[in-house]
């Protein structure tokens, strides 16, 4: 077992499958089900294996100077690596500034609705709820000042820099589960989680223990929510199954998921943090009148940067007709793949997700997945100057 486990560095990834097919439950079990022993001296109770902190308590541990601080935070992402892989902090915000800014969150849902540009989701049927993204940007235009009494929770960063360090970057997606919402399908985060099955699998096994490294999961309770709401179901321990982003999809995966998962009852201003790899779905809202609102947060290391700026539309435009014509006298096609594979943006996130929402996908498609359809199906320059978006900020 010590091959699909990810729970410390350094695996013997040598003897992970390397298809969804070759994921097998025994193996899922094998690392969820024991317990882990992971200590947690500053948590003021647990929901099971997941140590949940009382936020005044935890202010004041990191207040006592910078060696506890380290401490605590040590103490966080070791419960995000090796234990469970989820931490809830009570009263991570301030009520009165929650409160204002799921003031500010409807009034963005209601305009959007009326202009048309109201988001869908990734993993729930279209309709089942509300989705804003880009809020982090929307807030800040909307409300400055409830976007600073908000964004200076000194629980939000704790969290983010125990997991990423600091210089980290912050942004933001609401979800509104309606009454009668039904729940998410289980599965894992970004990066590898939003790929399908064969793309994650063309990634080598340690891309697979990286990706989860990279960012942190969080949401923040805009309400009350009890079970009956649908908080988010998570399935604890399941970061430390390696194969993890192959496996997800399986139906006997699934039905683990949906048999062992918990579900944390969290009053409005509690953060939930957690290792993107974690199983984790939004839950049924089997409430007649509780529209379920969370501030998911996608908190993404500084590092995951390339070192210097490079306009890949430019580039992508000025070769597009030498690719074409190249192509035409006789150049293999694996080759002008790979001269894409040089140029243009590879990776289509970040996006703006008004305009390219993943509905019918996981992900939209990236620069070099539209030069490569151009190629194809031999598009004119204009019409694929038209088509092709920038890259992302750099």
């Amino acid at each position: 077992m010590t091959g699909l486990t990810a729970s410390h560095p350094g695996p013997d990834v040598a003897a992970w499958p390397t298809t969804a097919d070759g994921c097998r439950l025994d193996d899922l079990r094998a690392v969820v089900e024991p317990p882990t022993g992971i200590a947690s001296p500053t948590a003021s109770d647990r929901a099971g294996d997941i140590p949940v902190y009382d936020g005044e308590r935890l202010r004041s541990a990191v207040g006592s100077g910078p060696d506890r601080e380290r401490a605590v935070q040590r103490e966080l992402a070791e419960n995000l690596l090796r234990g469970p892989g989820i931490v809830v902090i009570r009263s991570a915000v301030e009520t009165a500034a929650v409160d204002r800014v799921s003031d500010a969150f409807r009034r963005i849902i209601e305009l959007e609705r009326e202009t048309g540009l109201g988001g869908g989701d990734h993993y729930a049927r279209p309709g089942a709820n509300d989705r804003v993204w880009n809020a982090l940007e929307k807030l800040a235009v909307a409300d400055a000042d409830a976007f600073i009494d908000y964004y200076r929770s000194d629980m939000i960063a704790l969290a983010a820099e125990a997991w990423l360090g600091p210089d980290y970057q912050m942004s933001s997606q609401v979800n509104v589960v309606n009454p009668g919402g039904e729940a998410q399908r289980p599965h894992r985060d970004y990066h590898l989680g939003f790929m399908t099955e064969e793309e994650a699998a063309r990634y080598p096994p340690h891309a697979h223990l990286l990706s989860p490294v990279l960012t942190l999961q969080g949401a923040v309770a805009h309400g009350d929510m009890g079970v009956e709401s649908g908080p988010t179901k998570l399935l604890p321990h399941s970061q430390r199954y390696g194969p993890g982003y192959l496996a997800w999809r399986r139906p006997e995966f699934i039905d683990y998921f949906e048999a062992n998962c918990v579900q944390l009852p969290l009053a409005s201003g509690d953060g939930v943090f957690f290792n993107p790899a974690v199983f984790h779905a939004a839950g049924t809202n089997r409430t007649a009148d509780v529209r379920r609102m969370a501030n998911l947060l996608q908190i993404s290391s500084s590092m995951g940067r390339a070192m210097e700026r490079i306009d890949r539309r430019r580039m992508s435009l000025c070769l597009y007709p030498a690719l074409q014509a190249r192509l035409a006298a006789g150049l293999d096609r694996a080759d002008a793949d790979r001269v894409v594979a040089a140029s243009a943006e590879g990776y289509p996130f970040p996006a703006d997700l008004d305009v390219d929402q993943p509905v019918n996908g996981l992900r939209p498609p990236s620069q070099a997945d539209r030069v490569r359809t151009a190629l194809t199906e031999g598009w004119s320059l204009a019409r694929l100057a038209e088509d092709l978006p920038p890259g992302p900020a750099r």
